[in-house]
């Protein structure tokens, strides 16, 4: 448990101020200038099977954030199920939500479970989360609830 403690103490305060400074909304990790994913396209990581860069031409809005898109069939695939493609947590780490955080997901460490995005904040993160996916989806989903109107740096002061 200690090693989890230093794991997460270690990146909380470095991730809390990647994220407040890349926060356009409280409930998705987008840029400052409201991108989400950092320009990846969502639908590509369930078609392609790999993060691809959306061009800057082709994008939809969905919960005020920004997302782009390879294709315009991609974007319309979006458009009729925001839902489906947008990252859980918006996109922040899904392993920091599960311990009730929000960290910054990197849209290049990522899983798809259950037809559903999650991305968490880096390799040796994602390889934690993976101890146990449906144990740390299910804490996760339930403390989402509480902390997606708060801000990374509220989740902190706790």
């Amino acid at each position: 448990m200690n090693a989890f403690k230093s794991l997460i103490g270690g990146i909380a305060l470095s991730a809390a101020l990647v994220t407040s400074a890349l926060a356009a909304g409280v409930d998705v990790n987008a840029t400052t200038t409201g991108l989400a994913l950092r320009g990846y396209d969502p639908v590509a990581y369930h078609t392609v099977g790999e993060p691809t860069p959306g061009d800057f031409q082709i994008t939809a809005t969905y919960n005020d954030a920004t997302y782009r898109f390879a294709s315009e069939e991609n974007k319309a695939t979006f458009e009729a199920n925001p839902e489906a493609y947008a990252p859980a947590y918006g996109g922040y780490c899904a392993f920091g939500t599960a311990m009730g955080f929000k960290f910054d997901g990197d849209p290049e460490i990522w899983k798809i479970v259950d037809n559903k995005l999650y991305l968490n904040l880096s390799a040796g993160v994602q390889e934690r989360w993976e101890g146990d996916v449906p144990g740390f989806i299910e804490k996760a989903s339930a403390n989402w609830v509480d902390i997606a109107d708060k801000t990374p740096e509220e989740l902190q002061e706790q």
